[in-house]
């Protein structure tokens, strides 16, 4: 089925070789009831994260209004509109994290790497989140990295323990 819009012009992550893909993703899903999450899931597996070009794009061609795409993606935590880097930093601020100084760790891990929360690093090296609760109390201050939990962080041992993350 020949596509109207040309997402490859507004996006660079929308290569030839990802829209097959999307393309795939969506006639395989376009008649089924209740698709669009399996939809979502599977094009941001494929993309990284789910931009508003795409949204319009699985809304069109789904025959679902925009806004209901939008509140989905927007609704559930697991989807993402920008893009997210190879590996995700979780800093801690529970109470023991924060009285045990997290908040320095973090006010270094945002300049050192030119994050804000929220958001990726330009190389999609890092994607920076706040966290409540971690549940590793014992270790406070903790980061998250990726899987991994690391226990007692200073500002500095934060810079080296992300220095060894590509």
């Amino acid at each position: 089925m020949p596509r109207t819009l040309n997402l490859e012009s507004l996006n660079p992550d929308f290569t030839p070789d990802v829209m097959t893909k999307i393309d795939e993703i969506i006639d395989r899903n376009k008649d089924k009831p209740g698709s669009l999450i399996p939809v979502l899931t599977e094009c941001q597996e494929v993309v990284g994260y789910l931009p508003l070009e795409l949204q319009e794009y699985i809304s069109r061609l789904l025959n679902i209004p925009g806004s209901t795409v939008y509140g989905v993606v927007t609704f559930y935590s697991f989807f993402s509109m920008v893009p997210k880097g190879r590996h995700t930093i979780k800093m801690c601020m529970g109470t023991a994290c924060y009285v045990r100084g997290n908040g320095e760790v973090l006010n270094r891990v945002k300049p050192a790497y030119e994050l804000e929360v929220g958001s990726t690093t330009e190389d999609r090296r890092f994607s920076l989140e706040v966290v409540r609760c971690v549940g590793s109390c014992g270790l406070a201050p903790v980061m998250v990295v990726d899987d991994h939990t690391h226990g007692g962080v200073t500002p500095e041992s934060a810079l080296k323990i992300l220095d060894t993350y590509e």
